[in-house]
């Protein structure tokens, strides 16, 4: 058997890949000219197939890809072959969630708001200070202060896609209690801490009642431009988007007027549209909008564990074993 990879990979990572290959063949490609001389015989391939590479290939049975998202890798001769192609799925579920998390916390905490503040000097209270003697105080009764610092065990929390990233939302949502929805087109099985999975064709419902709708979904033939006016128009007044799945999945003109017309009270974003994001773009003059740029997958954790996804499935591969991260090609995850 022969494994090829290409574009090449280091010696340390190419040591690990050889201590689990056994007999089979391992040609570590310099060039696109090695790669596909080598792949006409190869059994299984790492790195970035071209529809030049798979129409060269004459033994393919799996290719392993570099990425988890598989927009930019699948093409229609790709999805038509029988090959298996298995992704990197699972790697960044954690550090995802962290960042969901802390986008979530700015928002119920104002933090956010308090930033600008602190950078201006100004202390001011969200709520306003001069509003404090407008309320009652006593038990039970909330003034103007405390309305607008939230609690998660308060709110309802709306998942666009529970796969691995947004399972793990949702357990680390647990913690705080908040009561959380999800839709997805595949999983049906219950998850604990997860009170309803609906269909996507519930998307409109769990839109209605979610105080945060986040978008942990890939971006696939279904889901591209998935939420526009229409699904805006269909959250509350009162809650925030936040999308860490992928940018197309948003169409930022809607999001912008949804925004400047008080349709939804604010969105945390890491992925968009166009990036980066121009720096004429309005979204950055949002006080109510949380920009990152595109890095809530990044860890330190997540080069080992992308090693270890290509050893383990190069070492099953080796052994005629059962892959991991299989991808079903037409649904493009």
């Amino acid at each position: 058997m022969k494994l090829v990879i290409h574009p090449p990979i280091d010696a340390d990572r190419l040591r690990a890949v050889l201590a689990v290959a056994g007999s089979m063949q391992v040609v570590n490609a310099a060039d696109s000219e090695a790669a596909l001389s080598a792949i006409v015989e190869a059994d299984a391939f790492f790195g970035k197939i071209t529809p030049p590479l798979l129409a060269a290939a004459t033994k393919l049975r799996w290719i392993q890809s570099p990425t988890a998202s598989l927009e930019h890798y699948l093409f229609p001769e790709l999805i038509a072959h029988s090959v298996v192609l298995t992704n990197m799925r699972g790697l960044f579920s954690d550090v995802i969630a962290e960042h969901v998390l802390g986008m979530m916390l700015c928002f119920t905490r104002n933090l956010h708001q308090y930033v600008r503040n602190q950078l201006a000097g100004r202390w001011d209270p969200v709520g306003g200070e001069h509003e404090r003697v407008t309320f009652a105080t006593g038990p039970g009764v909330l003034n103007a202060i405390d309305r607008a610092h939230l609690s998660l065990g308060d709110l309802t929390i709306g998942i666009v896609g529970l796969g691995h990233i947004g399972a793990e939302i949702a357990r680390r949502l647990a913690s705080f209690g908040s009561r959380v929805l999800a839709v997805d087109p595949v999983r049906t099985a219950p998850l604990k801490g997860v009170e309803a999975i609906w269909s996507p064709e519930r998307l409109p419902e769990l839109l209605a009642q979610s105080d945060f709708v986040v978008i942990a979904a890939p971006h696939t033939p279904e889901t591209r431009g998935l939420f526009g006016a229409a699904q805006f128009a269909a959250m509350k007044p009162s809650a925030y988007l936040i999308n860490i799945g992928r940018g197309a999945i948003v169409q930022l003109d809607a999001l912008v007027s949804a925004l400047a017309t008080g349709q939804i009270a604010g969105a945390g974003l890491d992925v968009f549209e166009v990036e980066p994001l121009p720096a004429e773009h309005p979204l950055w003059k949002f006080p109510n909008v949380i920009l990152t740029p595109h890095v809530a997958g990044q860890s330190a954790r997540v080069p080992e564990r992308h090693l270890n996804v290509l050893v383990d499935n190069v070492r099953r591969f080796a052994r005629d074993e059962p892959l991991i991260n299989v991808v079903d090609k037409q649904r493009w995850f």
